[in-house]
């Protein structure tokens, strides 16, 4: 089975992706969208001749709601589903609330529409993942999210999550998503390394496609964090970093910028890399 990306069609295609991966325990599901996509996931499987009672796992690469919205609706369905997160994440996935009480604070009213209901899993069907996971290689991603994950298939397809950064196919700006509140400059940076040593012969985009470009993409991935992370440490507001940000889309990928927009807002990275910053001032004032 090659691994494809399943348009949710979250407003709009090429949004939000998920993947049908072949593992060692049958068919799982990587990322699965936000409960608002569920009907539209449902749909897609059908039309490759799949249903939910055909999938055993669901691999998460980490719980922010445009990935993980739906697990625990899924598994309410479907019990016998059983969900694979980081250990950060997991127990945000068994009590939600306050998961749902941060979202709702950085979403406002926008909240339901985008996102839909959270339900809690049980705890018995959060698994921790380990270095392997059903037969692919699994490895701490941080930087866009403390609790991001990879999976490394043995195809050499990398199941990237947001930990490649975002690129609409077809289109070959590589953004970084760096919301709030846990971007983190250092640790993604590793994080592009430890790809790098893994040498995947493809990357599996949640926002969105595939790609086998890796060297290039990765490169560029790099040149946006230092780009985006300079410019607010230079005292760029929000209102310009946004006109920059867009700016930069337009240059590479002019007919894509409102799409790249939606699948990772602008303003969401200027209020990730300004809140690491003023931590990163805070530390340095109180330091003995």
């Amino acid at each position: 089975m090659t691994i494809e990306p399943i348009d949710l069609h979250h407003f709009r295609p090429r949004i939000i992706a998920s993947y049908l991966v072949e593992t060692d325990d049958g068919l799982a599901l990587f990322d699965c969208g936000p409960t608002t996509c569920l009907p539209r996931l449902e749909a897609e499987l059908r039309e490759r001749g799949v249903a939910f009672g055909d999938i055993g796992h669901l691999l998460l690469s980490h719980i922010h709601l445009d990935h993980a919205g739906a697990a625990g609706a899924i598994v309410r369905a479907h019990p016998h589903i059983q969900v694979h997160v980081s250990e950060i994440g997991a127990p945000h996935l068994v009590d939600p609330e306050r998961l749902e009480t941060s979202a709702r604070r950085l979403y406002g009213d926008a909240f339901d529409e985008l996102w839909g209901e959270l339900v809690p899993l049980p705890a018995e069907n959060v698994h921790v993942v380990g270095e392997r996971v059903l037969g692919l290689d699994c490895f701490p991603a941080p930087g866009h999210a403390s609790h991001h994950v990879c999976y490394l298939h043995p195809d050499g397809t990398l199941l990237a999550g947001d930990a490649a950064g975002v690129r609409i196919a077809p289109g070959r700006f590589v953004l970084a998503p760096c919301p709030p509140p846990e971007f983190d400059l250092e640790a993604w940076l590793g994080t592009i390394d430890e790809i790098e040593r893994r040498a995947p012969g493809r990357l599996a985009l949640i926002h969105f496609g595939t790609f086998d470009d890796v060297e290039a993409h990765l490169e560029a991935l790099r040149e946006t964090l230092a780009r985006w992370s300079e410019r607010v440490e230079d005292g760029m507001d929000e209102a310009t970093f946004v006109a920059a940000a867009r700016y930069d889309v337009e240059q590479v990928d002019g007919d894509l910028a409102d799409v790249y927009e939606r699948a990772a807002p602008f303003w969401h990275s200027f209020r990730g890399i300004e809140r690491y910053w003023r931590k990163r001032r805070d530390l340095a004032t109180h330091r003995p």
